[in-house]
């Protein structure tokens, strides 16, 4: 019998480090009981704001949920909403030192809410590969302090953080070590991340990522196997929404329905899968044990509004062993 137990508990031992792209998630709370007379669009009166971690961050803000320590590697700018995100990551107990300012604005998504819908989302942000003295910074970061890290997470965002040549140097540096990576991988960018430990991508990333358009389980398995065969990773998860997940690895597929008995919101749920699945890989779970955790910890944040994170507790009472 599986001890999930003892890997679960293994959690809190761990050191992750998350590297990627920091976005700070604004939400504007309000009601709509007219339109403007300007233009034919709605007024929202505003009843509050609230300030999250977004991006890269929620990644951490998972693992510390987890029970486990996090540290944060990525860019912000000088502006005060890196203020923010200070305070944000201070309340989460994440480890902040390795956020490098740049001379961009810091990453904002903006969205306002009106009645529990989305009126409007306005980002501001720069796309923009980062700069020599940014990757420099990040770069010596990685150097000085690898070697007390149990795993990496790559959190890309497409927002100029990760490259070919930071992932390329993660690699060098990680493997000497055998350290696991797991990378959340952005379209456009799958050819950044061969030799991974693991990718995480939804059904339509996995399906562009491929080339191949999956509509059926044969399809799925198709893609799966290109994903792995074309990076050379040691496994593939697809997580597919409402139908669960699929891990593919050298030879075989596995299809991991949903344990989730209401979808509610999958808004960061790929946050909580790639942590879940991360410290299950380093605390003495195999692929498919870590798999069957991660889709545990999903089924949890899909059923809450917003974007959730969940605990060991309540994993354990999913697998209906505590």
């Amino acid at each position: 019998m599986i001890d999930y137990g003892s890997i679960l508990n293994n959690f809190k031992n761990k050191h992750i480090l998350i590297i990627g792209d920091v976005i700070l998630d604004h939400f504007i709370w309000g009601n709509v009981d007219r339109i403007s007379p300007e233009a034919p669009v709605p007024v929202v009166d505003v009843v509050g704001e609230t300030y999250l971690l977004g991006g890269a961050g929620n990644v951490a803000n998972n693992i510390t949920a987890l029970g486990a320590k996090a540290s944060i590697l990525g860019v912000t700018g000088s502006d005060h909403r890196t203020k923010v995100l200070d305070e944000l990551f201070r309340e989460k107990n994440i480890n902040r030192e390795g956020l490098v300012k740049d001379e961009r604005p810091t990453t904002i998504k903006t969205r306002v809410i009106a009645h529990n819908q989305q009126v409007v989302r306005f980002d501001r942000e720069n796309r923009e590969v980062i700069g020599n003295k940014a990757f420099k910074a990040i770069t010596a970061y990685i150097s000085e302090r690898i070697s007390s890290f149990d795993a990496i997470i790559v959190s890309d965002y497409k927002k100029g953080v990760i490259t070919p040549r930071l992932m390329n140097y993660i690699i060098e540096k990680a493997k000497p070590l055998d350290l696991f990576i797991a990378v959340d991988p952005k379209v456009g960018h799958f050819h950044y991340y061969k030799n991974v430990s693991l990718i995480t991508p939804n059904k339509k990333e996995a399906s562009e990522g491929s080339g191949i358009t999956i509509k059926d389980d044969a399809s799925l398995e198709k893609a799966g196997f290109d994903l792995y065969h074309k990076l050379q990773c040691d496994s593939v998860l697809i997580t597919r929404g409402d139908e669960g997940m699929s891990l593919f690895t050298r030879e075989e597929a596995h299809h991991i329905p949903t344990v989730a008995r209401n979808v509610y919101d999958v808004t960061g749920a790929g946050d909580t899968v790639i942590s879940a699945y991360t410290l299950a890989a380093v605390s003495g779970a195999d692929m498919l044990q870590s798999t069957v955790i991660a889709n545990h910890a999903a089924g949890i944040v899909v059923g809450e509004l917003g974007t959730a994170t969940t605990t060991i507790k309540q994993i354990l009472k999913s697998i209906d062993i505590l």
